[in-house]
């Protein structure tokens, strides 16, 4: 007799099973003792969407052993239910919340960038550089990638659901509770360094002729030495800004 586990998942981790295994038990055969993290991962969900697994009435993690006829359901991060009696998977939450994205991810980098968050994008990074960046500079790692999100070192991440750009960002402010940590303005679009004002004297002859007529404030990059004022582009921003306030509020 063929030897097999029964498996639930939960909430949002179903996005990434096929139609047939959503939202219900589902039996899962086996061939030999593998860890449940390899039979979660082997279904396609990566193991830091994962908080919580339980095997036959009891928590255990990832390095647990898997056993004919064992009962097992895997739960994504709970937001208000208190678990703390039992053993969660995931790490403590960064203090700081930073971001590296993914090469598909560069108008999401942008929108972030926008609302003031910490942001580190290339469009020619390697998956061993975006996974050792996330760890050296404890950065959340936003990807499109699954199996990028399945390498083992990486302990803060998240695969991002969406496809559309504004959509991405209101799923990631909503995910990760941004909404009172915007500061739309204070970083660079460019190259993601902080801004701050600076004296139109000492940028004047960087600025076109009709931008040094009509506007007076500027701010500039402390990095890249890139310069902003409140002209057409500024206004358009802002109401980004406002319509995603509001659908993050509406929804």
């Amino acid at each position: 007799m063929s030897s097999h586990i029964t498996l639930r998942f939960y909430q949002e981790l179903n996005d990434f099973l096929p139609v047939s295994k959503r939202r219900i038990s589902f039996e899962h055969p086996f061939s030999h003792a593998s860890s449940i993290k390899d039979v979660i991962e082997s279904l396609g969900v990566p193991h830091i969407e994962v908080d919580l697994i339980i095997a036959n009435g009891q928590s255990v993690r990832f390095d647990y052993k898997i056993k004919h006829a064992d009962q097992i359901s895997v739960y994504p991060v709970f937001k208000s239910l208190d678990i703390t009696p039992i053993t969660h998977l995931r790490p403590e939450p960064l203090r700081m919340t930073k971001f590296v994205l993914d090469v598909h991810l560069g108008r999401l980098s942008a929108y972030l960038r926008m609302l003031g968050f910490d942001t580190l994008y290339r469009n020619d990074y390697e998956d061993p550089e975006l996974a050792t960046i996330s760890i050296n500079q404890q950065r959340i790692l936003l990807s499109c990638d699954k199996k990028l999100l399945m390498r083992k070192m990486i302990t803060h991440g998240y695969y991002v659901r969406e496809r559309q750009p504004r959509k991405q960002i209101l799923e990631i402010v909503k995910r990760f509770d941004l909404f009172n940590r915007i500061k739309p303005f204070t970083r660079c679009m460019r190259c993601n360094s902080e801004i701050h004002p600076v004296e139109k004297a000492m940028i004047k002859q960087h600025l076109l002729p009709r931008t040094d007529k009509y506007y007076d404030q500027f701010w500039q990059c402390d990095n890249c030495k890139n310069i902003y004022w409140k002209g057409s582009h500024y206004q358009n921003m802002q109401q980004q800004i406002s319509l995603m306030k509001d659908q993050i509020c509406s929804s």
